[in-house]
């Protein structure tokens, strides 16, 4: 993230999406769970995806449960 090529929409997208991981515990209406790993998870990027794709992690079992945002993948 710290290649300063990319254009300002791609930071936005992710706080956006970051504070929405957040405001939602990690339920992102949209978002897709790995069926081999329930936790995690996959949400698309800008309107409609066309930035990508952020993968994050719900890690309910932890006290206090929180999520990681593991990657983010730009198209």
């Amino acid at each position: 993230m710290a290649d300063l090529s990319l254009p300002g929409e791609v930071f936005g997208a992710i706080i956006a999406a970051t504070v929405q991981i957040n405001e939602t515990r990690g339920m992102v209406p949209g978002s897709t769970a790995s069926a081999k790993w329930p936790q995690q998870r996959r949400m698309p990027l800008g309107r409609d995806g066309v930035l990508g794709v952020a993968e994050y992690v719900i890690v309910a079992d932890a006290d206090p449960p929180y999520i990681v945002l593991t990657r983010v993948q730009l198209y």
